[in-house]
């Protein structure tokens, strides 16, 4: 599988921003989901569009405001007189690709709304459990929490979360294009699915079966003894983040046609892995990716 020219086909849409193209499909393949944390204009709606539209995938978007119920993304019963029954009208959650627009807007009543779907691919509504679509991929945005009207992700929330990343503001040269360009909405609507779900799919399957030597799995283990032992963080990785990290790495490493991970696959997606799972001891404050990567490079590399 080719997924360069996935890649140069999000690209032509989503400019300069290559890198975090191929972390979103990472964490995809991964059967993770994605927070995107950055400032609004960004392109962070249009990452998630595009990425759906190219792997052939059903797209629903939710924007989050403080007084959004749990119904108005899981679904809600409604007596029709015709039947004399209610019937069940499903919510946007009930897609292949979710976006959260804006979670952190969200009350916590709101957000935990998302907790089931997330970690079991199912919801449970007026006691009655309904599966999800596949793949359920679910991609959240959230704007900084020094924006008014933001209620920060709790850690169960955030744990939820294979990856986080942010996008930035684009260099001068991709701007320039963009700002020639113009609106990327046409540009959207003229792209072709290059997979479909089913591919995906079987895709995802093939990255679980990507091999991770005993090396790895030990390398892995240091990092999260590391985090738990070191003077520098107020709480060590957990064995969930462990499992995540080695997912993501087999992804990368599928991403780069090959059926082994290497160490270096394991240090790409580091920084979006654990990033928003790791806390200062002396402030509690998020590090940033080039502390956290100097931190942790302090591992021996097997």
């Amino acid at each position: 599988m080719n997924f360069d020219k996935i890649v140069d086909q999000i690209s032509s849409v989503v400019l300069g921003k290559e890198e975090q193209i191929r972390l979103a499909l990472t964490c995809l393949l991964a059967q993770g989901h994605l927070l995107i944390e950055d400032i609004p204009g960004i392109g962070k709606t249009t990452l998630a569009k595009v990425l759906a539209k190219c792997l052939g995938l059903n797209f629903r978007r939710i924007q989050c405001t403080s007084d959004m119920l749990p119904g108005d993304i899981l679904g809600v019963s409604i007596f029709e007189r015709k039947s004399s029954s209610f019937i069940f009208h499903a919510g946007p959650i009930f897609s292949q690709v979710l976006l959260s627009d804006e979670i952190n807007r969200a009350t916590p009543k709101t957000q935990s709304a998302l907790l089931e779907a997330m970690e079991e691919r199912q919801v449970t509504i007026e006691g009655q459990t309904r599966a999800l679509e596949k793949p359920f991929f679910v991609i959240a945005t959230q704007n900084p929490t020094e924006q008014s009207g933001t209620f920060p992700l709790p850690e169960s929330q955030l744990d939820r979360f294979l990856m986080r990343i942010d996008l930035g503001y684009p260099d001068r040269r991709a701007e320039k294009k963009l700002l020639k360009q113009g609106d990327t909405k046409r540009t959207l609507a003229g792209l072709q699915p290059m997979l479909t779900s089913d591919d995906v799919l079987i895709l995802q399957e093939q990255v679980a079966g990507v091999h991770v030597s005993d090396a790895l799995l030990d390398y892995v283990q240091d990092l999260l003894e590391y985090t738990r032992n070191s003077a520098c963080f107020y709480v060590g990785l957990s064995p969930r983040a462990g499992l995540n990290l080695l997912m993501a790495a087999k992804a990368r490493a599928f991403l780069h046609e090959r059926d082994y991970a290497l160490p270096e696959d394991l240090q790409q997606v580091l920084p979006g892995v654990v990033g928003h799972r790791l806390r200062s001891k002396d402030e509690g404050l998020e590090f940033s990716r080039e502390k956290l990567t100097s931190l942790l490079m302090e591992v021996p590399v097997p």
